[in-house]
């Protein structure tokens, strides 16, 4: 997702949501260890496993959005961008071992079933959990939609992965306190388990694609190129390179301009393209090399066999 907002804006909305994030988890814990104790149900047990992983997840999207925010220096010259891609990783970590965890956990109760006591509070206490998770996921979401930050993306994936956690695991509690079938409670908790590892494949690949500099995709290029070529004085449009850092979009290209033209002239063209772009990509570091219409040989390094066929009018 590419960010709407300027930077300034998307590093304090992205500051501001992961220290929401952590208080969430923090409160999530207290009434979950609340509940644990009172009713030693081991769905509630594998809502808190996860909720501890999510503190420790969201404390490192916390530092790692701060950390991403930090301008271009010496030795980064890119920018510090590819830290909210780190955070992402370490999350799909911490989910899969939530996940092996819980699964084992789930298991052992279905060999040995245990009678859960106290189950109005377990009950109770799995609503405001939904409850709490929802309010959250729903301010991510405005947050991710300004600022496309892949950490707080990855930090949202999370806590909607366990929004569909608590209702199973308030279906297993209810139904091991209200209808004594502990073995539902138990099974409630592998349900979970599954959850989350699918949610984590999916973190994973998410981060490793950042990683990896994938592309944006097709549509958002699409809207590069019309951006630049909405000056006639630009016949085409070649070499089009796009990456993500954190939520800054990279984008390098080709431009064919008129051969004849005075550097000057050809700068002022470039400089007004990257404006065109700016306008639809906030935020956005662009390169752009001109290039004189139909006198231009292959140059510049390697362009790679994928690359499209080239923009032009």
């Amino acid at each position: 997702m590419i960010a709407t907002s300027t930077p300034e804006d998307g590093h304090a909305a992205n500051r501001r949501i992961t220290t929401l994030s952590v208080g969430v988890a923090v409160f999530l814990i207290a009434i979950k260890a609340f509940a644990l104790g009172a009713s030693g149900s081991v769905s509630i047990l594998a809502s808190l496993a996860d909720s501890a992983l999510d503190l420790i997840a969201s404390l490192s999207v916390f530092f790692a959005v701060r950390w991403a925010a930090i301008p271009p220096d010496h030795e980064h010259r890119y920018g510090h961008g590819k830290a909210e891609a780190l955070a992402f990783l370490v999350q799909a970590g911490l989910v899969f071992a939530s996940a092996v965890f819980i699964a084992w956990e789930s298991i052992q109760r279905m060999v040995d079933p245990r009678p859960i006591t106290a189950g109005g509070w377990a009950v109770g206490v799995m609503i405001v959990s939904i409850a709490v998770t929802l309010g959250l996921v729903w301010l991510q979401s405005r947050t991710i939609r300004a600022t496309g930050s892949l950490a707080v993306r990855g930090d949202r994936a999370h806590y909607a992965a366990d929004l569909g956690a608590n209702v199973v695991v308030l279906i297993g509690v209810a139904s091991g306190a209200f209808l004594g079938a502990a073995g539902l409670d138990a099974a409630a908790g592998l349900v979970v388990a599954v959850w989350l590892f699918w949610g984590a494949l999916g973190m994973l690949k998410g981060s490793a694609d950042h990683l990896m500099d994938k592309g944006v995709d097709d549509e958002t290029r699409a809207r590069i190129v019309a951006a630049v070529l909405a000056d006639p004085r630009i016949g085409g449009v070649h070499q089009l390179r796009t990456r993500l850092a954190g939520p800054v979009l990279m984008i390098q290209m080709h431009v064919d301009l008129e051969p004849d033209q005075t550097l000057e002239a050809a700068h002022g063209v470039v400089v007004e393209a990257e404006a065109r772009i700016l306008k639809v990509f906030p935020g956005a570091d662009i390169l752009i090399h001109p290039d004189p219409r139909g006198r231009t040989r292959g140059h510049g390094g390697v362009k790679g066999d994928a690359e499209p066929p080239p923009a032009s009018r």
